[in-house]
C-alpha cells in the first residue's frame, strides 16, 4: 500500500470529478494529480530522495493536500507543522526531524524569519503565494515557478509500505515535542477502515475545518480521495463561515472538536442556513455531554459520532457508532451511547486493563488503562528509544488514558493518567508549562492542571508559590509565558498559594488542586 495509490485510483475512476474546492478554485482530480507530479519533479531535481523530510507550514488549503501527495510520490517523509507554535518550537522540530525543505504560506514570512535565526537543516523554502524574505540565505522559490520547472517526466521511485510517510510532533512528557512516525501502511489501513466505518463514497463532500496539520482532519485527505469524494477547504474556523460553507458546498460530513460544534450550534443565525446536506458529524479531542450531542443532532439534523484517538494511532481508536440493536433504544439512551468514548475502531485491538494487565470488568465501575495494538499504530517515537520503551509493553501501546467499559464493549474515559490537558482540541502537557513558569525568577514552585471550560472543554490553570519577599502579579506571569509558549498553552488564570499540596511521599498533589473545579 502506498498513499499515492489513493490519488491514482481517484484519477483512474473519477478524473473529471471536482476533487478539491479552495475558495474560487475548483480542481478535478486529474489536474490535482498533474500538479502533484510537477511538484514532485521539482523537488526531485533539488535532490529530495526517499526518506528525506519535508515540512509544511500552512492553514487548510489545496496546496496542503497536494504536498501530502507530493511527499508520498517522492517517498519523502512529510512533517506537518502546527501554525500555533512559537518560532522556537518550530525550529526545534525542524532540527529534530532533519527537514531539508520547508513548504510555507507567504503570510508566515515573519515566523520563518524568526525560525531562521535558530539553527535548522532547512536548505530551501517553497512559498505558497509570493516568494518572501528577499536576501534569504536559502534557496527561495514560489510554487508557480516550481510547478513550471517540475516538468512531466517524474516517475515515483519504488517504495515499501513500511516506509515512513509522515512525521507528526506531539508534546513530549519532558516538555520537548516528540516525533511520531507513521508508515504508508499505517495511513492506508486507517483510511480504508474509515471508508468502511463511515460509509464514505464518491458522493461525499468532506469539509476540512479542523486543521490539516492535525490527524483529526488529515486522515480524511486519503480516505475521501480513495473513494473519489470532494474536499472543501476552510482555512480558519469561524462559526458563521463554516455554516455558510456547509450550505454553499453541500458538505456531507466533517470532524470537529466540541468547541467548534458548540459555537456553531449557538450561532444566532444557525437556523437560517440550509444544512440539509449533512449526513454525519464526527467529534473528538475532548469529552462531550449527551445534552450537547442532543443539540447537535437536533440543530443539524444528522447523525453524530464521537471519536477518540491519538497521533500515535493514525488516529482513531474508538468511534461511538451504534450497533444495530442499539438503534432500537429510546432517544435518551441512544444519545448516552453516542456521547461515550465509543467501541474499538475496526483496525484496533483495544483492552482496558488493571495494574496487573488483566481486563477490567464490563460494569462501568472498574477503572483501568486503555492499551491498544494494530496495523494503524506507530512502531515508536522518532529518535526517542527511551520514550518508545516506556510507551510500549509486549506489543501494546499504553495510552495513559483511564476508562471504564460497559456490557456492550463501549468505553468511557474517566481520567488521564498523564497530566495532559485537552483544550480546544489541542494537547497541553502540564510539565512544559511548569518548566516555563520555573524560568520566571519570582516563582518558587508551580503546578499546572486542567479545569472545566464551557467553550474549550478544558482550560489551563496554574498554581504558583512566589519566592519569599517577591511580589508578582498574574498579569506579569501571563505576559512572561506568552513570550515563551504558544498561546493555547498559556494558563487562563493563576492562583497564588503559600504552599502547594503534597502527598505523603512529598510529591505535588495535583488532584487536590483540580478537584474543587471539577466538583
Amino acid at each position: 500500500m502506498n498513499i499515492l495509490d489513493t490519488l491514482d485510483r481517484a484519477v483512474h475512476l473519477h478524473p473529471d470529478n471536482v476533487g478539491v474546492v479552495d475558495g474560487d478554485r475548483r480542481l478535478p482530480y486529474a489536474e490535482v494529480a498533474d500538479r502533484v507530479h510537477r511538484l514532485s519533479g521539482f523537488l526531485a531535481r533539488r535532490g529530495i530522495t526517499p526518506g528525506d523530510r519535508l515540512s509544511i507550514l500552512d492553514h487548510n488549503s489545496l496546496e496542503f493536500l497536494e504536498t501530502y501527495y507530493t511527499a508520498a510520490g517522492l517517498g519523502a517523509v512529510l512533517n506537518p507543522l502546527n501554525v500555533r507554535l512559537t518560532p522556537k518550537d518550530l525550529a526545534f522540530i525542524l532540527q529534530d526531524a532533519g527537514s531539508r525543505w520547508l513548504v510555507v504560506r507567504d503570510r508566515f514570512a515573519p515566523v520563518v524569519d524568526a525560525i531562521l535565526e535558530e539553527k535548522t537543516p532547512v536548505e530551501g523554502l517553497l512559498w505558497l503565494g509570493e516568494a518572501a524574505l528577499p536576501g534569504c540565505r536559502l534557496e527561495s522559490i514560489p510554487l508557480d515557478a516550481a510547478l513550471a520547472e517540475g516538468g512531466t517526466d517524474f516517475r515515483p521511485p519504488p517504495l515499501g509500505e513500511e516506509a515512513v510517510a509522515h512525521l507528526y510532533y506531539t508534546s513530549g512528557t519532558s516538555g520537548l515535542p516528540k516525533g511520531v512516525p507513521l508508515t504508508h501502511r499505517n495511513v492506508c489501513v486507517h483510511a480504508l477502515a474509515a471508508v468502511a466505518e463511515f460509509h464514505l463514497t464518491d458522493a461525499d463532500v468532506w469539509g476540512h475545518i479542523a486543521p490539516m496539520f492535525h490527524l483529526a482532519d488529515a486522515w480524511a485527505t486519503f480516505a475521501v480521495t480513495w473513494v473519489g469524494g470532494r474536499h472543501v477547504m476552510v482555512p480558519r474556523f469561524e462559526a458563521g463561515g463554516v455554516l455558510e460553507a456547509v450550505e454553499r458546498h453541500r458538505i456531507t460530513l466533517s470532524n470537529l472538536i466540541p468547541t467548534m460544534l458548540n459555537l456553531m450550534v449557538r450561532h444566532p443565525d444557525v437556523n437560517r442556513y440550509d444544512l440539509g446536506s449533512l449526513r454525519v458529524l464526527l467529534s473528538g479531542g475532548a469529552p462531550i455531554a449527551p445534552e450537547v450531542v442532543r443539540r447537535v443532532v437536533e440543530t443539524f439534523g444528522c447523525d453524530y459520532i464521537q471519536t477518540y484517538g491519538m497521533t500515535e494511532t493514525s488516529p482513531y481508536l474508538t468511534v461511538s457508532v451504534l450497533k444495530a440493536h442499539l438503534e432500537d433504544l429510546d432517544l435518551e439512551t441512544r444519545l448516552e451511547y453516542k456521547a461515550k468514548t465509543g467501541r474499538p475502531f475496526i483496525t484496533v485491538c483495544l483492552e482496558v486493563v488493571d495494574e496487573a494487565g488483566r481486563p477490567v470488568a464490563r460494569d462501568e465501575k472498574q477503572v483501568g488503562e486503555i492499551r491498544v495494538r494494530g496495523e494503524t499504530i506507530t512502531a515508536g517515537y522518532w529518535n526517542r528509544p527511551d520514550e518508545t520503551r516506556e510507551a510500549f509493553e509486549d506489543g501494546w501501546l499504553k495510552t495513559g488514558d483511564m476508562a471504564v467499559v460497559d456490557a456492550e464493549g463501549y468505553i468511557t474515559i474517566v481520567d488521564r493518567k498523564k497530566d495532559v490537558i485537552l483544550s480546544g482540541g489541542e494537547n497541553v502537557y502540564s510539565i512544559e508549562v511548569e518548566n516555563a513558569l520555573y524560568e520566571h525568577p519570582g516563582i518558587l514552585e508551580a503546578a499546572v492542571f486542567g479545569v472545566p471550560d464551557a467553550t474549550w472543554g478544558e482550560a489551563v490553570r496554574a498554581a504558583v508559590v512566589p519566592r519569599p519577599g517577591v511580589q508578582i502579579s498574574e498579569a506579569e506571569i501571563l505576559t512572561f509565558l506568552k513570550e515563551n509558549l504558544a498561546g493555547f498553552k498559556v494558563p487562563r488564570a493563576v492562583d497564588f498559594l503559600d504552599a502547594l499540596p503534597r502527598t505523603g511521599s512529598g510529591k505535588i498533589y495535583k488532584k487536590a488542586l483540580r478537584d474543587p473545579f471539577w466538583g
